[in-house]
C-alpha cells in the first residue's frame, strides 16, 4: 500500500511538473488517492464546484429542505471524549480533533444538496458522498502558499457571539494551537512563512442556525526544491493540522482510539490544480451514503480546557447544510 500511495505522490509531481490539469482527493489516513483528468470528472459523475473551477453547473429548485438528525448520545459521545482527555492529561497531545458519525434522514438526493447548498467549495461524488466545505487547505499562486486553518465555532444568536468567541480561553487555546501548527508545517516546504491574518471571524448562514467561525492566513514563499512539485508538498503537509491536532503522530494514535466511524475522505483533503496554481480545500461539512442510508461526520478540537457539554453541542451544532 504505501509504495501505491508513494506513486500516486510521484505522479502528482509529474502532472505539476509537466502543466497538466488535474484534480485529486486524498482520504484522512492517506490510504487512498484518486486523480481525475476534466473528463474523468465527467464520466466518474464527480460534480466540483470550487471558485475558480466548476464543472457542473447546480440546478435551482424550490424544494424545501427535510433534514432529521439522530447524533450519538451523550453518554456515548462521552466515552471517546474522556479517552481524549486522558491522553490531553498525560501530555500525550496539546490538541484533538474528535469527530463522529451521525445517521441523518433527508428527502434531498446527494446531488440535490450539490446543487442547493451555498458555500466556498463543494463536491459530489457520485453516489458515494458529497461535502460543502468553507475550509481552504492550502492555495498556491504564483510560487507563493497560503494556508487559512479554521477553528472555533460559536452560535451567532448568542449575545456578543464575536467577542466571546475570540476571547474563549479554550477556543483561543485550540485557535492558537492550529496557527502554531500550521506555520511550522508550512516552514517545511516554505521560506518566510508569516501569519498575514489572525482569527479572522466568517458568518457561516443555515437553514438549523447560524454560525460564526474563526479563520487565521498562513503565507510563504515556496522553497526551490518544492517548486512545481505539488504532490511532494501534500505528502509533507498532510494530514491537514487542523483536523487532526498535533503532535501529528501521537494524536492521529489516540484519533484512532477514541472514533467509533471510519473517517474515510472525510476530513482528507482534494484539490484542483489548473497547470500553474492549486485550490484544495478540507473535506468537512459531509454526508456519506453507505448501504442507502446517510451519514453526517462532524466534530471539533478537544484541548485539556473542554467541556463535555460544550464539545457535545459544537458536534451537534455542525450538522447542518447551508442551504437557507
Amino acid at each position: 500500500m504505501f509504495s501505491k500511495i508513494k506513486d500516486k505522490f510521484t505522479e502528482i509531481d509529474v502532472l505539476s511538473q509537466n502543466g497538466k490539469a488535474f484534480f485529486f482527493f486524498i482520504d484522512f489516513k492517506i490510504e487512498n488517492i484518486l486523480i481525475y483528468n476534466e473528463d474523468e470528472l465527467l464520466k466518474e459523475n464527480i460534480a466540483v464546484y470550487f471558485p475558480d473551477f466548476k464543472n457542473k453547473k447546480p440546478h435551482k429548485s424550490e424544494k424545501i429542505l427535510s433534514l432529521k438528525s439522530f447524533p450519538p448520545t451523550k453518554s456515548d459521545y462521552e466515552v471517546g471524549f474522556k479517552k481524549v482527555q486522558d491522553n490531553l492529561k498525560l501530555g500525550n497531545s496539546y490538541l484533538v480533533n474528535y469527530t463522529c458519525e451521525t445517521p441523518i434522514e433527508s428527502n434531498f438526493t446527494l446531488n440535490e444538496f450539490f446543487d442547493l447548498a451555498d458555500e466556498k467549495y463543494k463536491v459530489c461524488k457520485d453516489d458515494d458522498f458529497v461535502f460543502f466545505s468553507p475550509e481552504t487547505f492550502i492555495e498556491i499562486k504564483d510560487d507563493k502558499i497560503f494556508t487559512h486553518p479554521m477553528k472555533g465555532t460559536i452560535d451567532a444568536s448568542r449575545e456578543n457571539a464575536v467577542g466571546t468567541l475570540k476571547n474563549d480561553v479554550k477556543e483561543k487555546a485550540e485557535h492558537y494551537t492550529v496557527v502554531d501548527l500550521l506555520r511550522n508545517d508550512l516552514s517545511m516546504v516554505a521560506d518566510q512563512v508569516k501569519v498575514d491574518e489572525f482569527q479572522r471571524i466568517d458568518f457561516i448562514k443555515t437553514k438549523q442556525k447560524n454560525l460564526y467561525a474563526m479563520s487565521s492566513e498562513i503565507s510563504g514563499n515556496l522553497k526551490p526544491e518544492f517548486k512545481n512539485k505539488i504532490g511532494s508538498i501534500l505528502k509533507t503537509l498532510l494530514p491537514a493540522g487542523s483536523i487532526l491536532g498535533a503532535p501529528k503522530k501521537k494524536t492521529l494514535d489516540i484519533i484512532l482510539d477514541a472514533e467509533t466511524h471510519e473517517r474515510n475522505f472525510y476530513t482528507g483533503v482534494c484539490g484542483y490544480f489548473d497547470g500553474k496554481n492549486l485550490d484544495s480545500c478540507v473535506m468537512i461539512r459531509f454526508i456519506e451514503k453507505k448501504d442507502n442510508k446517510l451519514y453526517f461526520k462532524s466534530g471539533g478540537g478537544i484541548t485539556h480546557l473542554s467541556l463535555l457539554n460544550d464539545e457535545y453541542q459544537e458536534m451537534k451544532n455542525k450538522i447542518y447544510v447551508p442551504i437557507h
